[in-house]
């Protein structure tokens, strides 16, 4: 049966009586808790050029709006990795069958935030990297958590960084995270993109993800901006 409260569910009611009473019943937690976690001990250094990172967790649109309003990240594109370019469609991977996962890439500036930083706050306000195959109400693999490496060093600092944090005992259970090398990132149809800024009142938008950009404002204060840099004038592809 489906969640009552999940992404599809809620988005199908958005408009009307029905969500809002969604809404009054829902569960008293909204968005996954927020953790105050250190900064990776490796970390890359500052370098020329735009860099890009590619991280899974959960619904696209909530992950998506977090980098959005973080500093040094030039574009943030919703869209699909771990599998085909074929099957790289919504409806498709809604299946949870075609080994992908509903991801984010980061294109972001290396002398404003560093890749530790951005896994830093990946871990820490965008998603729960303790719930395996799932976020929050949305299940499924496509709803997994994982970090899709570029490089050799990129897999170095997330595997270090899962490790650290393991260790420090941050979260009350183990972390889940999978660490992978990115095979092809697929853009998202163009209604997924910019999602949380354009529908800020949808109830799956206020209810899970708009908590995540307050806790990015409230934990990486020096991080965050108020104006988030959109898709809309970008190019996709």
């Amino acid at each position: 049966m489906r969640d009552p409260f999940s992404r599809n569910a809620i988005a199908a009611a958005a408009a009307g009586v029905i969500a809002l009473s969604w809404l009054l019943a829902a569960p008293s937690r909204a968005a996954e808790d927020a953790v105050t976690i250190p900064p990776p001990t490796l970390d890359a250094k500052a370098a020329d050029g735009i860099q890009t990172a590619v991280v899974a967790g959960g619904c696209f649109w909530g992950v998506q709006g977090v980098f959005q309003h973080t500093v040094g990240v030039v574009n943030a594109i919703s869209g699909y990795a771990g599998g085909a370019r074929e099957t790289a469609k919504y409806e498709t991977v809604s299946t949870g069958t075609t080994g992908h996962a509903e991801s984010v890439e980061i294109r972001f500036d290396p002398k404003r935030i560093s890749y530790g930083k951005i896994l830093q706050i990946f871990f820490s306000v965008a998603h729960d990297p303790t719930q395996l195959d799932r976020q929050g109400p949305d299940t499924g693999t496509q709803y997994r958590s994982e970090i899709f490496t570029l490089n050799d060093e990129q897999k170095k600092i997330a595997d270090a960084y899962i490790a650290q944090l393991n260790a420090a005992g941050v979260y009350k259970k183990p972390i889940v995270t999978k660490v992978e090398t990115l095979q092809g990132f697929f853009p998202a149809e163009a209604y997924h993109q910019d999602y949380l800024t354009l529908h800020p009142n949808q109830p799956y938008i206020a209810y899970y993800d708009i908590p995540k950009i307050r806790n990015l404002k409230k934990m990486f204060a020096d991080r965050y901006i108020d104006k988030p840099t959109l898709v809309s004038a970008k190019a996709t592809d």
